[in-house]
């Protein structure tokens, strides 16, 4: 007996992928934020063309774009990781739900991590929310296996929503404290990740040049509105760095005996 097949369509979100372009603009996405220069460097097509494709995956919501805090004449493109892993699995549940499921959780993931700890820094202009919630995040999502540190160019008192915020998810806290980039001159890291725009522009050197990842998110603390709603931005900033964070820890485990 012969098994019949219906004539299906794939997913619109399969069709987009498709092109040579979005889908190379989507994997420097992957890696880090970018403004629409450095993608046109990188992929080495017109700015028109790269312009074009981003608009069609911003359509989509694979990809989102923010004005930069330090020149608002750029604006930096982000990756939505949610919805393009949302729209991944449904495609491959469409193909056999077998291909759906994920086989390694972030605890395996944590398990195979490299023995010697990779080092990660975190960098922003003031040191006193996001770098510091990425720092207490990677550090319990790592299970300390992965040894986090943050500072900035303009060191302030660690925020109270930050703090409230990283109480609430679990983290612990009390390790927390402003320190400036000097403190961290000379020594050696496997990344260097900015958090925000203005700190991209003076970010220092340091040993063995780490590779450098930039997450354009904006400053909580500048939100405008009730205390619920200034809450909020802090509560949104913890999400999208849980999300970039466990997928950090994925890239440090393949890396496993790649990396000095």
């Amino acid at each position: 007996m012969q098994l019949a097949i219906s004539p299906v369509q794939p997913p619109p979100f399969l069709k987009l992928l498709a092109h040579d372009i979005r889908w190379n603009i989507l994997v420097l996405l992957a890696h880090s934020d970018y403004r629409v220069h450095e993608l046109v460097n990188f992929i080495e097509q017109p700015q028109n063309l790269v312009s074009y494709h981003l608009k069609q995956l911003r359509e989509h919501n694979l990809v989102s774009e923010r004005r930069s805090a330090a020149d608002s004449r750029d604006v930096y493109y982000s990756l939505n990781f949610a919805t393009l892993q949302t729209l991944y699995f449904a495609a491959a549940d469409a193909l056999h739900p077998a291909l759906s499921s994920s086989e390694t959780t972030l605890q395996e993931t944590i398990s195979l991590l490299p023995q010697k700890p990779k080092r990660v820094l975190f960098l922003c202009t003031e040191n006193s929310a996001r770098s510091q919630m990425a720092e207490a995040l990677l550090r319990h999502l790592s299970s300390g296996r992965v040894e986090a540190y943050s500072a900035g160019s303009q060191p302030a008192p660690v925020h109270p929503y930050a703090l409230r915020v990283l109480t609430h998810l679990g983290v612990e806290t009390s390790h927390l404290r402003p320190k400036h980039i000097d403190e961290f001159q000379g020594q050696k890291f496997d990344r260097i990740i900015t958090l925000c725009d203005r700190i991209v522009e003076v970010c220092p050197s340091f040993p063995n040049d780490p590779e450098r990842i930039h997450w354009s998110f904006p400053n909580p603390a500048t939100v405008q509105g009730t205390e619920a709603e200034q809450y909020r931005a802090f509560e949104q900033i913890g999400l999208q760095l849980t999300i970039r964070i466990r997928l950090l820890l994925i890239t440090l485990e393949r890396e496993k005996g790649t990396l000095s």
